[in-house]
């Protein structure tokens, strides 16, 4: 066996708990799991809010700062979703 390859095995042996995923959920899954839930939090907050707007127990300032968050929210999750199918196209158009 050459001296080399046993020192390359060695190394790929010391890397590879590197490439493993995380146990501890702090990888970009869980980041994007944390974005959804702010994400649905806001749209809650504002449906909430437009709920007491129309009994008649929401101050009108509150309602249009919930409404003005809920659609930067929603522009914000359209341009990322935009930007995820056009990057899914590119790929597609690549040749193999």
């Amino acid at each position: 066996m050459d001296v080399r390859s046993l020192f390359a095995a060695q190394q790929y042996a010391a890397s590879r708990p590197a490439t493993e995923p995380e146990a501890n959920g702090t990888g970009a899954g869980a980041h994007l799991a944390a974005a959804a839930e702010d994400f649905t939090e806001t749209l809650r907050t504002a449906e909430a809010n437009a709920q007491s707007a129309m009994t008649g127990d929401a101050d009108p300032h509150a309602l249009v700062q919930a409404l003005a968050q809920s659609e930067l929210a929603v522009d914000t999750v359209v341009t990322l979703r935009n930007k995820v199918v056009e990057a899914y196209q590119e790929l597609l158009r690549m040749p193999v």
